[in-house]
Protein backbone atom coordinates (compact mmCIF):
# COMPACT_ATOMS: atom_id res chain seq x y z
CA UNK A 1 0.00 0.00 0.00
CA UNK A 2 2.80 2.39 0.88
CA UNK A 3 4.47 1.61 -2.44
CA UNK A 4 1.18 2.30 -4.31
CA UNK A 5 0.73 5.65 -2.56
CA UNK A 6 4.30 6.64 -3.42
CA UNK A 7 3.68 5.68 -7.05
CA UNK A 8 0.44 7.73 -7.12
CA UNK A 9 2.17 10.76 -5.60
CA UNK A 10 4.94 10.48 -8.17
CA UNK A 11 2.37 10.51 -10.99
CA UNK A 12 0.66 13.58 -9.50
CA UNK A 13 3.97 15.44 -9.23
CA UNK A 14 4.77 14.55 -12.85
CA UNK A 15 1.35 15.74 -14.07
CA UNK A 16 1.64 19.02 -12.20
CA UNK A 17 5.06 19.63 -13.68
CA UNK A 18 3.87 18.86 -17.21
CA UNK A 19 0.86 21.14 -16.89
CA UNK A 20 3.06 23.98 -15.66
CA UNK A 21 5.29 23.54 -18.71
CA UNK A 22 2.26 24.06 -20.95
CA UNK A 23 0.64 26.80 -18.86
CA UNK A 24 3.67 28.96 -18.22
CA UNK A 25 4.26 29.98 -21.88
CA UNK A 26 0.57 30.79 -22.28
CA UNK A 27 0.55 32.82 -19.06
CA UNK A 28 3.76 34.54 -20.08
CA UNK A 29 2.24 35.36 -23.47
CA UNK A 30 -0.85 36.85 -21.82
CA UNK A 31 1.26 39.02 -19.51
CA UNK A 32 3.85 40.11 -22.10
CA UNK A 33 3.13 43.58 -23.57
CA UNK A 34 2.55 43.82 -27.35
CA UNK A 35 5.74 43.45 -29.33
CA UNK A 36 7.14 46.06 -31.66
CA UNK A 37 6.78 45.77 -35.41
CA UNK A 38 10.18 44.13 -35.82
CA UNK A 39 9.47 41.32 -33.31
CA UNK A 40 7.94 37.98 -34.37
CA UNK A 41 4.77 36.79 -32.68
CA UNK A 42 5.18 33.88 -30.16
CA UNK A 43 4.17 30.32 -30.94
CA UNK A 44 0.73 29.34 -29.57
CA UNK A 45 1.16 25.58 -29.35
CA UNK A 46 3.89 23.24 -28.15
CA UNK A 47 2.97 20.56 -30.69
CA UNK A 48 3.83 22.82 -33.65
CA UNK A 49 6.75 21.42 -35.61
CA UNK A 50 9.85 23.53 -36.05
CA UNK A 51 9.16 24.06 -39.78
CA UNK A 52 5.51 24.99 -39.20
CA UNK A 53 6.51 27.43 -36.46
CA UNK A 54 9.07 29.00 -38.78
CA UNK A 55 6.49 29.39 -41.57
CA UNK A 56 3.91 30.92 -39.21
CA UNK A 57 6.50 33.34 -37.84
CA UNK A 58 7.54 34.35 -41.36
CA UNK A 59 3.91 34.91 -42.45
CA UNK A 60 3.00 37.05 -39.46
CA UNK A 61 6.26 38.94 -38.99
CA UNK A 62 6.58 42.37 -40.58
CA UNK A 63 9.26 43.03 -43.17
CA UNK A 64 11.50 46.07 -42.93
CA UNK A 65 11.54 48.33 -45.99
CA UNK A 66 13.70 51.39 -46.55
CA UNK A 67 11.57 54.03 -48.27
CA UNK A 68 13.19 57.01 -50.02
CA UNK A 69 10.97 60.10 -49.95
CA UNK A 70 10.08 61.52 -53.37
CA UNK A 71 9.12 65.08 -54.29
CA UNK A 72 5.66 66.02 -53.02
CA UNK A 73 5.24 62.80 -51.04
CA UNK A 74 3.49 62.96 -47.66
CA UNK A 75 3.54 60.78 -44.56
CA UNK A 76 -0.09 59.83 -45.22
CA UNK A 77 0.76 58.61 -48.73
CA UNK A 78 3.70 56.54 -47.44
CA UNK A 79 1.59 55.02 -44.66
CA UNK A 80 -1.17 54.05 -47.12
CA UNK A 81 1.33 52.45 -49.48
CA UNK A 82 2.59 50.05 -46.83
CA UNK A 83 -0.68 49.57 -44.93
CA UNK A 84 0.50 51.14 -41.67
CA UNK A 85 -0.41 54.21 -39.63
CA UNK A 86 1.20 57.63 -39.80
CA UNK A 87 1.86 57.44 -36.05
CA UNK A 88 3.79 54.19 -36.54
CA UNK A 89 5.99 55.68 -39.27
CA UNK A 90 6.74 58.64 -37.01
CA UNK A 91 7.59 56.40 -34.05
CA UNK A 92 9.89 54.13 -36.05
CA UNK A 93 11.85 57.08 -37.43
CA UNK A 94 11.71 59.44 -34.45
CA UNK A 95 9.76 62.07 -36.39
CA UNK A 96 8.09 64.90 -34.49
CA UNK A 97 6.11 66.70 -37.21
CA UNK A 98 4.79 65.85 -40.66
CA UNK A 99 7.58 67.52 -42.64
CA UNK A 100 9.69 65.39 -44.99
CA UNK A 101 12.59 66.20 -47.29
CA UNK A 102 13.23 64.75 -50.72
CA UNK A 103 15.68 61.85 -50.53
CA UNK A 104 15.04 61.21 -46.81
CA UNK A 105 15.27 57.49 -45.96
CA UNK A 106 12.56 56.08 -43.72
CA UNK A 107 12.40 52.66 -42.06
CA UNK A 108 8.94 51.12 -42.55
CA UNK A 109 7.73 47.80 -41.15
CA UNK A 110 5.01 46.28 -43.29
CA UNK A 111 3.15 42.99 -43.28
CA UNK A 112 2.45 43.44 -46.98
CA UNK A 113 4.75 41.41 -49.24
CA UNK A 114 7.79 43.53 -49.93
CA UNK A 115 7.78 42.42 -53.55
CA UNK A 116 4.22 43.73 -53.99
CA UNK A 117 5.12 47.07 -52.45
CA UNK A 118 8.16 47.24 -54.70
CA UNK A 119 6.00 46.54 -57.74
CA UNK A 120 3.71 49.44 -56.81
CA UNK A 121 6.71 51.76 -56.51
CA UNK A 122 8.15 50.45 -59.78
CA UNK A 123 4.87 50.99 -61.65
CA UNK A 124 4.61 54.54 -60.37
CA UNK A 125 8.21 55.25 -61.26
CA UNK A 126 7.69 53.81 -64.74
CA UNK A 127 4.55 55.91 -65.21
CA UNK A 128 6.38 59.06 -64.07
CA UNK A 129 9.27 58.30 -66.43
CA UNK A 130 6.85 57.76 -69.33
CA UNK A 131 5.13 61.08 -68.59
CA UNK A 132 8.49 62.85 -68.48
CA UNK A 133 9.46 61.34 -71.86
CA UNK A 134 6.10 62.35 -73.34
CA UNK A 135 6.56 65.92 -72.10
CA UNK A 136 10.07 66.15 -73.58
CA UNK A 137 8.71 64.83 -76.86
CA UNK A 138 5.82 67.33 -76.85
CA UNK A 139 8.20 70.23 -76.22
CA UNK A 140 10.24 69.40 -79.30
CA UNK A 141 8.77 70.82 -82.55
CA UNK A 142 8.55 68.39 -85.43
CA UNK A 143 8.43 69.13 -89.12
CA UNK A 144 7.98 67.28 -92.39
CA UNK A 145 7.90 68.00 -96.12
CA UNK A 146 4.51 68.37 -97.79
CA UNK A 147 3.70 67.30 -101.35
CA UNK A 148 5.25 70.51 -102.69
CA UNK A 149 8.48 70.02 -100.76
CA UNK A 150 7.72 72.81 -98.27
CA UNK A 151 8.59 72.39 -94.58
CA UNK A 152 5.36 72.13 -92.58
CA UNK A 153 4.45 71.06 -89.02
CA UNK A 154 4.42 67.32 -88.30
CA UNK A 155 1.29 67.12 -86.16
CA UNK A 156 1.03 64.82 -83.15
CA UNK A 157 -2.64 65.62 -82.46
CA UNK A 158 -5.54 64.22 -84.48
CA UNK A 159 -6.48 67.50 -86.15
CA UNK A 160 -5.38 71.15 -86.22
CA UNK A 161 -5.67 74.37 -88.15
CA UNK A 162 -4.16 77.87 -88.44
CA UNK A 163 -6.85 80.23 -89.67
CA UNK A 164 -6.72 83.89 -90.69
CA UNK A 165 -9.99 85.42 -89.41
CA UNK A 166 -9.56 88.64 -91.41
CA UNK A 167 -9.44 86.92 -94.79
CA UNK A 168 -11.01 83.56 -93.96
CA UNK A 169 -7.88 81.91 -95.34
CA UNK A 170 -6.66 78.58 -94.02
CA UNK A 171 -2.93 79.14 -93.51
CA UNK A 172 -2.25 75.51 -92.62
CA UNK A 173 -4.38 72.53 -91.65
CA UNK A 174 -4.39 68.83 -91.09
CA UNK A 175 -7.68 66.89 -90.88
CA UNK A 176 -9.37 70.20 -90.13
CA UNK A 177 -12.63 69.13 -91.80
CA UNK A 178 -12.94 65.85 -89.86
CA UNK A 179 -15.89 65.86 -87.45
CA UNK A 180 -14.73 65.05 -83.92
CA UNK A 181 -15.88 65.31 -80.32
CA UNK A 182 -15.02 68.79 -79.00
CA UNK A 183 -15.59 68.27 -75.23
CA UNK A 184 -15.65 71.54 -73.26
CA UNK A 185 -15.01 73.75 -76.27
CA UNK A 186 -18.80 73.34 -76.30
CA UNK A 187 -18.92 76.00 -73.57
CA UNK A 188 -17.92 78.67 -76.09
CA UNK A 189 -21.34 78.31 -77.73
CA UNK A 190 -23.00 78.07 -74.31
CA UNK A 191 -21.66 81.50 -73.42
CA UNK A 192 -22.61 82.97 -76.80
CA UNK A 193 -26.21 81.76 -76.60
CA UNK A 194 -26.67 82.84 -72.98
CA UNK A 195 -25.43 86.37 -73.70
CA UNK A 196 -27.27 86.97 -76.97
CA UNK A 197 -30.34 88.40 -75.15
CA UNK A 198 -28.24 90.76 -72.97
CA UNK A 199 -29.22 89.18 -69.63
CA UNK A 200 -28.82 90.84 -66.25
CA UNK A 201 -25.44 89.52 -65.09
CA UNK A 202 -26.16 90.48 -61.49
CA UNK A 203 -29.07 88.02 -61.37
CA UNK A 204 -28.65 85.56 -58.49
CA UNK A 205 -29.08 81.87 -59.23
CA UNK A 206 -29.67 79.08 -56.71
CA UNK A 207 -27.74 75.96 -57.75
CA UNK A 208 -29.94 72.87 -57.90
CA UNK A 209 -29.03 69.24 -57.31
CA UNK A 210 -29.53 68.45 -61.00
CA UNK A 211 -26.90 71.06 -61.90
CA UNK A 212 -24.16 69.33 -59.93
CA UNK A 213 -25.24 65.69 -60.38
CA UNK A 214 -22.32 63.83 -62.00
CA UNK A 215 -20.92 67.16 -63.14
CA UNK A 216 -17.33 65.83 -62.91
CA UNK A 217 -15.62 69.24 -62.83
CA UNK A 218 -17.36 71.83 -60.65
CA UNK A 219 -16.77 74.21 -57.75
CA UNK A 220 -20.49 74.43 -57.01
CA UNK A 221 -22.79 72.66 -54.56
CA UNK A 222 -26.56 72.41 -54.42
CA UNK A 223 -27.96 75.40 -52.55
CA UNK A 224 -25.16 77.81 -53.47
CA UNK A 225 -26.32 81.27 -54.56
CA UNK A 226 -24.18 82.81 -57.32
CA UNK A 227 -24.66 85.50 -59.95
CA UNK A 228 -24.86 84.73 -63.64
CA UNK A 229 -21.66 86.75 -64.05
CA UNK A 230 -19.86 84.38 -61.70
CA UNK A 231 -21.38 81.42 -63.56
CA UNK A 232 -19.92 82.74 -66.81
CA UNK A 233 -16.51 83.06 -65.16
CA UNK A 234 -16.75 79.52 -63.82
CA UNK A 235 -17.84 78.34 -67.28
CA UNK A 236 -15.03 79.91 -69.30
CA UNK A 237 -12.13 80.03 -66.81
CA UNK A 238 -12.51 76.84 -64.78
CA UNK A 239 -14.58 74.90 -67.36
CA UNK A 240 -17.22 74.25 -64.71
CA UNK A 241 -19.87 71.80 -65.95
CA UNK A 242 -22.48 72.64 -63.31
CA UNK A 243 -22.21 76.31 -64.31
CA UNK A 244 -23.07 75.37 -67.91
CA UNK A 245 -26.17 73.50 -66.77
CA UNK A 246 -27.28 76.32 -64.49
CA UNK A 247 -26.91 78.95 -67.22
CA UNK A 248 -28.95 76.86 -69.64
CA UNK A 249 -31.63 76.26 -67.01
CA UNK A 250 -32.13 79.92 -66.08
CA UNK A 251 -32.01 81.19 -69.67
CA UNK A 252 -35.26 82.26 -71.36
CA UNK A 253 -35.11 79.02 -73.39
CA UNK A 254 -34.97 76.61 -70.42
CA UNK A 255 -32.61 73.60 -70.45
CA UNK A 256 -34.09 71.76 -73.45
CA UNK A 257 -34.77 74.89 -75.46
CA UNK A 258 -31.26 76.14 -74.78
CA UNK A 259 -29.70 73.13 -76.52
CA UNK A 260 -32.01 73.63 -79.48
CA UNK A 261 -30.94 77.27 -79.64
CA UNK A 262 -27.25 76.26 -79.58
CA UNK A 263 -27.80 74.15 -82.70
CA UNK A 264 -29.82 76.89 -84.41
CA UNK A 265 -27.03 79.36 -83.65
CA UNK A 266 -24.47 77.01 -85.18
CA UNK A 267 -26.51 76.84 -88.38
CA UNK A 268 -26.88 80.63 -88.47
CA UNK A 269 -23.08 80.95 -88.28
CA UNK A 270 -22.65 78.45 -91.10
CA UNK A 271 -21.20 75.74 -88.82
CA UNK A 272 -22.88 72.91 -90.68
CA UNK A 273 -20.70 70.14 -89.17
CA UNK A 274 -21.31 71.27 -85.59
CA UNK A 275 -23.89 69.63 -83.32
CA UNK A 276 -24.60 70.01 -79.60
CA UNK A 277 -26.29 67.43 -77.34
CA UNK A 278 -25.89 69.37 -74.06
CA UNK A 279 -24.28 72.63 -72.88
CA UNK A 280 -21.18 71.46 -70.96
CA UNK A 281 -19.28 69.14 -73.30
CA UNK A 282 -19.45 66.06 -71.11
CA UNK A 283 -21.12 64.05 -73.89
CA UNK A 284 -19.08 62.87 -76.87
CA UNK A 285 -22.12 63.63 -79.05
CA UNK A 286 -21.04 67.30 -79.03
CA UNK A 287 -19.10 67.39 -82.29
CA UNK A 288 -17.52 69.81 -84.75
CA UNK A 289 -14.37 70.30 -86.82
CA UNK A 290 -11.15 72.21 -86.22
CA UNK A 291 -12.10 74.55 -89.08
CA UNK A 292 -15.50 75.40 -87.61
CA UNK A 293 -14.13 75.83 -84.09
CA UNK A 294 -11.57 78.29 -85.48
CA UNK A 295 -14.44 80.30 -86.94
CA UNK A 296 -16.46 80.06 -83.71
CA UNK A 297 -13.65 81.16 -81.38
CA UNK A 298 -13.08 84.14 -83.70
CA UNK A 299 -16.78 85.03 -83.52
CA UNK A 300 -17.16 84.81 -79.72
CA UNK A 301 -13.89 86.66 -79.03
CA UNK A 302 -15.40 89.67 -80.77
CA UNK A 303 -17.81 89.93 -77.81
CA UNK A 304 -15.86 91.84 -75.14
CA UNK A 305 -17.93 90.20 -72.37
CA UNK A 306 -16.65 86.77 -73.40
CA UNK A 307 -13.14 87.83 -74.44
CA UNK A 308 -12.50 89.65 -71.15
CA UNK A 309 -13.32 86.51 -69.18
CA UNK A 310 -11.26 84.19 -71.39
CA UNK A 311 -8.21 86.41 -70.92
CA UNK A 312 -8.30 86.20 -67.11
CA UNK A 313 -5.84 83.84 -65.40
CA UNK A 314 -7.89 83.87 -62.17
CA UNK A 315 -11.24 84.87 -60.73
CA UNK A 316 -12.51 85.02 -57.15
CA UNK A 317 -16.15 84.72 -56.16
CA UNK A 318 -17.95 84.71 -52.82
CA UNK A 319 -20.58 82.15 -51.90
CA UNK A 320 -22.01 83.13 -48.54
CA UNK A 321 -19.05 83.21 -46.18
CA UNK A 322 -16.95 81.09 -48.49
CA UNK A 323 -14.47 82.52 -51.01
CA UNK A 324 -13.65 80.48 -54.12
CA UNK A 325 -10.64 81.23 -56.33
CA UNK A 326 -10.52 79.57 -59.74
CA UNK A 327 -7.59 79.35 -62.16
CA UNK A 328 -7.72 79.24 -65.94
CA UNK A 329 -7.43 75.82 -67.55
CA UNK A 330 -5.62 77.57 -70.43
CA UNK A 331 -1.88 77.41 -69.75
CA UNK A 332 -1.20 80.00 -72.46
CA UNK A 333 -3.22 82.48 -70.39
CA UNK A 334 -1.59 81.42 -67.13
CA UNK A 335 1.94 81.85 -68.46
CA UNK A 336 1.10 85.12 -70.19
CA UNK A 337 3.84 85.13 -72.84
CA UNK A 338 1.37 84.84 -75.73
CA UNK A 339 -1.30 87.45 -76.47
CA UNK A 340 -4.47 85.37 -76.05
CA UNK A 341 -7.59 87.14 -77.31
CA UNK A 342 -9.83 84.17 -76.61
CA UNK A 343 -9.49 80.50 -75.86
CA UNK A 344 -11.14 77.41 -74.44
CA UNK A 345 -9.84 74.00 -73.44
CA UNK A 346 -11.67 70.70 -73.64
CA UNK A 347 -11.13 67.09 -72.64
CA UNK A 348 -13.08 63.87 -72.36
CA UNK A 349 -11.80 60.39 -73.16
CA UNK A 350 -13.38 60.32 -76.64
CA UNK A 351 -12.10 63.74 -77.67
CA UNK A 352 -8.55 63.73 -76.37
CA UNK A 353 -7.06 67.04 -75.26
CA UNK A 354 -8.41 70.02 -77.22
CA UNK A 355 -7.70 73.75 -77.41
CA UNK A 356 -9.29 76.50 -79.48
CA UNK A 357 -7.51 79.88 -79.34
CA UNK A 358 -7.53 83.26 -80.99
CA UNK A 359 -4.02 84.74 -80.74
CA UNK A 360 -2.44 88.00 -81.77
CA UNK A 361 1.00 87.86 -83.29
CA UNK A 362 3.60 90.02 -81.44
CA UNK A 363 4.34 93.68 -82.15
CA UNK A 364 0.68 94.39 -82.84
CA UNK A 365 0.56 91.76 -85.56
CA UNK A 366 -2.55 90.22 -87.07
CA UNK A 367 -4.89 87.78 -85.35
CA UNK A 368 -4.76 84.05 -86.04
CA UNK A 369 -7.00 81.28 -84.79
CA UNK A 370 -5.14 78.10 -83.81
CA UNK A 371 -7.20 75.01 -82.97
CA UNK A 372 -5.78 71.66 -81.86
CA UNK A 373 -8.09 68.65 -81.41
CA UNK A 374 -7.21 65.22 -80.06
CA UNK A 375 -3.79 65.94 -78.56
CA UNK A 376 -2.24 63.15 -76.50
CA UNK A 377 -1.82 65.02 -73.22
CA UNK A 378 -2.81 68.16 -71.37
CA UNK A 379 0.62 69.73 -71.89
CA UNK A 380 0.73 68.43 -75.46
CA UNK A 381 -2.15 70.60 -76.69
CA UNK A 382 -0.43 73.77 -75.47
CA UNK A 383 2.95 72.84 -76.89
CA UNK A 384 1.32 71.88 -80.19
CA UNK A 385 -0.32 75.31 -80.32
CA UNK A 386 3.03 76.99 -79.56
CA UNK A 387 4.78 75.03 -82.30
CA UNK A 388 2.13 76.01 -84.85
CA UNK A 389 2.27 79.64 -83.71
CA UNK A 390 6.07 79.73 -83.96
CA UNK A 391 6.08 78.07 -87.37
CA UNK A 392 3.61 80.68 -88.56
CA UNK A 393 5.71 83.49 -87.04
CA UNK A 394 8.68 82.28 -89.10
CA UNK A 395 6.60 82.62 -92.26
CA UNK A 396 5.00 85.94 -91.30
CA UNK A 397 6.99 87.94 -93.86
CA UNK A 398 5.62 85.80 -96.67
CA UNK A 399 2.09 85.60 -95.28
CA UNK A 400 1.60 89.05 -93.76
CA UNK A 401 4.37 91.14 -95.25
CA UNK A 402 6.14 91.79 -91.91
CA UNK A 403 8.45 89.75 -89.62
CA UNK A 404 7.00 88.48 -86.35
CA UNK A 405 8.69 87.25 -83.18
CA UNK A 406 8.13 83.64 -82.17
CA UNK A 407 6.58 82.67 -78.86
CA UNK A 408 8.99 81.77 -76.04
CA UNK A 409 9.58 78.04 -75.49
Amino acid sequence: MIRARLTLNAHLVWLLGASSVVALPLFAQAQTPPRGPSEPQPSLTLRQSASAASAASSASSPSQVTHVVRSGETLSAIARRYGVSVAAVKEWNGLQGNGLRVGQRLAVYTRRPVAAASRVVSRRAARAAAQARALRDAQEPRFKLDETGAIVPDLRAEAAIIYNPETGQVLWEEHAQDQRSIASITKVMTAAVFLENNPDLSQEVVIQRADVYRASTTHLRAGYKVTTDDLLHLLLIASDNAAARALARVSPHGSAGFISRMNDKAQELGLTNTYYAEPSGLLSANVSTAYEMARLITYVASDYRIAAIMQKPQHTLSVGRRTITINSTNQLVMKGDVDVLGGKTGFIRNSGYCLATLLRLPQGGPQVAVVVLGARSNAGRFWETRHLFNWLAGKATDLFGAPVEAAAN
